[in-house]
């Protein structure tokens, strides 16, 4: 599976952006999205750039990533948030969830 980050253009080189998200910098490859400019937000899959997004998607897509890690690390503000992975979830809810009520 792979999951796409928000990242946002610091610095451009042909075909390449210097990108910063999650707390890490990379080099990312733009050649599926065109030019790209310092402030502009991109969703990275592997390095590479797939979409280029506005600031409030970045931002909702990092609130879905922080939900996920913290129902992984078992934290109780993903279960606050209304959010369970799977694995977590009672049989009912699985049932729920997957459209057997």
């Amino acid at each position: 599976m792979c999951i796409g980050m928000p990242m946002q253009v610091t610095a451009t080189d042909p075909g390449y952006a210097w990108c910063d998200g999650r707390g890490e910098r990379r080099r990312v490859n733009t050649a599926l999205v065109g030019n790209v400019s310092p402030g502009d937000w991109l969703l990275v899959f592997l390095g590479d750039a797939r979409e280029c997004i506005d600031a409030t998607r970045a931002l909702e897509v990092n609130s879905a990533l922080d939900l996920v890690l913290d129902a992984m690390q078992g934290s109780d503000a993903s279960a606050e948030a209304g959010f369970l992975l799977p694995s977590q979830m009672t049989s009912a809810q699985l049932k729920q969830l997957s459209g057997q009520a």
